[in-house]
């Protein structure tokens, strides 16, 4: 039940000149799977008293030491943190909302609408979009068929409107269908077809005409990316076809795109310009984020004093970017993060290092969530549940200034449940229970995780 977390995402700040020239973003697992844990005897004896550490062989994942260390994480620094840069963020984005009056087709404004999505600058006119969007979708109801013969804009609205929760119908592809196939002609609109195929990523359950599409525009696309010289439309088609962009991290996707956008012939200098700025400034929120989140864990000491477990606070903080990346979450992000950390250290106890008798008092400690719980407990363990608390408090403490919610006890619900599913799957561990049953708890174990979140 390890958390798969995202890869390093190098600090790249953009030159007001130019954008400089650099490979394409990886992303790889930085955990360790149960296979590689190397197994020993273990001594686990059927009582409530925890044996002398020195008659426990203890296991090892052997994790390898974080790649930043937290001098070097201390180290970073951003110019574009200033009230400078402040402002003139602040004179593109009128410029992009004049944009918005003089931009009166429907095609261009969805494409306006795409281009500032893709460039990660949409969080900043949500408003102007929606009045647009909404606009759109009140005339598809008042029996407007504008372009019903351009799959391109077709397939753009019907992503759009989708992701932005509105109920669209997979009948409005119809018209491009026959005897239940897409028409042959449609292979020449490469556009049309990369269009179609982001499309059909956001279809729901029992849409058979948009699994269709996405079979049929996958199949030519494909073709064409062999035989083609335009270099822009075949980046993109590449780059489709390598993970759509449905499924693509916001702000990695935001990074790439500002290179291709660059190349583009009708490209548009002050979308560029305030893509570059808004990309670097917060990059450097993101940076005090995770300096800040840096000294808490450092503070605490888990990382150092448990050498079992992974210490792996910038690849949780990444993860959290991945999530809500908006410069006003900042808040969320550290806290995500904080929970990240302490989920991964809890992970590696229940994984790698406790005997089952420690992961019984463990999980007894947390149910009960009394302080004097953890009087029976190994020193690490005492280390783990005092640190858990201390962040649940502090959450919970957080929301009651804020907000005036008492929500302790449903924090304390949801750590005794994830606890409890962990204990279970490393009871299968120990005892070989079916696989069947294993493969539920750790569906069990997911969910739990994500109760902490939401």
């Amino acid at each position: 039940m390890a958390l798969n977390l995202l890869a390093s995402l190098p600090i790249c700040n953009f030159p007001r000149a130019a954008l400089p020239s650099r490979g394409p973003i990886h992303l790889k697992s930085l955990v360790t799977s149960r296979s590689d844990i190397v197994p020993g005897p273990i001594q686990c004896k059927a009582s409530s008293k925890i044996s002398s550490s020195t008659d426990i062989v203890r296991r090892s994942a052997n994790y390898q030491p974080p790649i930043w260390d937290y001098e070097y994480i201390q180290s970073l620094r951003s110019e574009y943190l200033g009230e400078e840069y402040t402002g003139q963020v602040n004179k593109l984005k009128e410029h992009v909302r004049m944009m918005f009056h003089k931009v009166v087709g429907p095609l261009e404004q969805l494409e306006l609408i795409d281009t500032l999505q893709r460039l990660g600058l949409s969080y900043h006119f949500e408003s102007e979009m929606k009045t647009i969007l909404e606009g759109l979708y009140n005339n598809d109801h008042c029996g407007d068929t504008w372009k019903e013969e351009n799959l391109y804009a077709i397939a753009l609205k019907f992503r759009l409107l989708r992701q932005h929760g509105y109920k669209v119908s997979e009948e409005v592809f119809n018209s491009f269908m026959e005897g239940g196939s897409f028409k042959r002609y449609l292979c020449d609109d490469t556009k049309g077809m990369l269009s179609l195929y982001e499309a059909s990523f956001l279809s729901i359950e029992g849409e058979n005409s948009l699994d269709e599409a996405r079979e049929f525009s996958k199949k030519h696309l494909q073709e064409f990316g062999n035989h083609n010289n335009d270099q822009y439309i075949s980046t993109m088609v590449s780059h489709a076809l390598e993970l759509p962009l449905h499924l693509r991290i916001l702000r990695v996707e935001a990074r790439w795109f500002i290179d291709v956008y660059r190349s583009k012939e009708d490209m548009n200098p002050i979308l560029l310009e305030l893509a570059k700025l808004d990309f670097n400034m917060v990059q450097a929120t993101h940076q005090e984020d995770l300096k800040q989140v840096s000294r808490w864990w450092r503070s605490i000491g888990l990382g150092e004093k448990l050498s079992f477990v992974r210490n792996r606070l910038t690849e949780n903080f990444f993860w959290t970017v991945g999530c809500t990346f908006h410069p006003r979450f900042g808040y969320s992000r550290r806290i995500s993060t904080k929970a990240n950390l302490i989920i991964t250290v809890i992970d590696d106890v229940y994984d790698v290092y406790g005997t089952l008798d420690e992961l019984e008092l463990f999980t007894d400690a947390v149910e009960s969530w009394h302080i004097n719980a953890m009087d029976g407990l190994p020193d690490y363990m005492k280390m783990c549940f005092l640190a858990l608390q201390n962040l649940v408090n502090e959450m919970a403490f957080d929301t009651l200034k804020e907000q005036g919610f008492h929500i302790i006890q449903y924090f304390k619900k949801s750590w005794a449940n994830l606890c409890r599913a962990y204990l279970l799957e490393a009871k299968w561990y120990y005892n070989g229970l079916p696989l069947a049953f294993k493969n539920t708890l750790i569906m069990h174990g997911y969910q739990y995780q994500c109760q902490l979140y939401y």
